[in-house]
């Protein structure tokens, strides 16, 4: 091949309990990379659409290209590539905008490249696109969205990452208000310590979490869907958080919680129409404090990147 065209989904990250080792992916919104091979080494990116003009044409300033760069640094090669790179989601929103730039970008050479590499193994130079673009190399969002489906990262030393099935009914509303926080900023408030009370009932909701999505049990997944230590400190960063989180859970959510670092929020249901249900409902919550939003809904998305020609 001697030009690709990839999708990489957005992601929700933490989903309530799990900061920084839990996170899955969705159906949309996404984003989109052509790329072409280039008779001379570098990499070089012609367009970027979507993204108001805020992010760097320089490869090496870019989630993309720096992920792309090194993972080409691994395997030896000094193949060069022009990128375009359509933005389909909103910058800053706790989608993993950043991530999925990083995983199409990375995905999009191994498949140019004949795959020299098994998928798996793509994770840790999709992880520098986030260490340059949030100070840590977190993995919650790059490893569901490089993967599919629901995830949890046991260990980042070494990496230690397991997909975790999750029931086939279960769906996710996210709703993105019309505000911006930057995820640094959002690392920045959190406190350094906590508490051993709420670190035990933490590691509580993560357990059943974990035991909740596997045995389909959606009682025990609403009532895991609580986080003591992040949600209470993130929540002042976005504006009516406590009408919204209500009124997704009047409407029949098993719970609701800060998408990533935010501002989006995301909700838990056991069917599609009680997610739309859900959506609406949040929607005039963020409408009522004059915010005004999108909303998507989605079953976990299993299949990651795909190939779109």
């Amino acid at each position: 091949m001697e030009s690709i065209k990839v999708f990489a989904p957005a992601t929700v990250a933490n989903v309530a309990c799990g900061f920084d080792i839990f996170g899955f992916a969705v159906d949309n919104p996404g984003d989109e990379i052509i790329l072409r091979k280039k008779a001379t080494p570098g990499l070089e990116i012609t367009k970027i659409e979507g993204d108001e003009g805020r992010l760097p044409l320089d490869a090496a300033r870019n989630t993309v290209g720096i992920s792309i760069l090194a993972f080409l640094r691994h395997i030896g090669s000094e193949q060069g590539a022009s990128i375009e790179l359509k933005k389909k989601m909103p910058l800053g929103s706790g989608l993993g905008s950043s991530a999925a730039s990083s995983v199409a970008g990375v995905f999009a050479m191994n498949e140019l490249l004949g795959r020299p590499l098994p998928q798996r193994e793509l994770l840790p130079f999709a992880m520098e696109g986030e260490r340059f673009a949030s100070g840590t190399p977190h993995a919650d969002n790059v490893a569901p969205c490089l993967l599919g489906g629901f995830v949890a990262i046991r260990s980042y030393a070494p990496l230690d990452v397991i997909k975790i099935d999750t029931p086939k009914e279960l769906f996710a509303t996210i709703v993105h208000p019309q505000i911006e926080v930057n995820t640094r900023d959002a690392r920045n408030i959190l406190r350094k310590e906590t508490s051993l009370k709420n670190t035990i009932t933490q590691m509580g909701n993560v357990a059943g979490m974990v035991a909740g999505l596997m045995k389909s049990d959606y009682d025990l997944i609403s009532r895991s869907l609580v986080d003591v230590i992040i949600e209470p400190v993130r929540a002042i960063l976005i504006p009516g958080f406590d009408e919204v989180k209500r009124a997704a859970l009047d409407a029949g959510a098993l719970g609701c919680s800060i998408s990533g670092a935010g501002p989006s929020m995301f909700a838990l249901s056991r069917d599609r129409d009680t997610a739309k249900r859900v959506g609406e409902a949040m929607q005039r919550a963020f409408t009522g404090v004059q915010i005004e939003s999108e909303i998507y809904v989605s079953s976990i998305n299993q299949d990651g990147p795909v190939v779109l020609g």
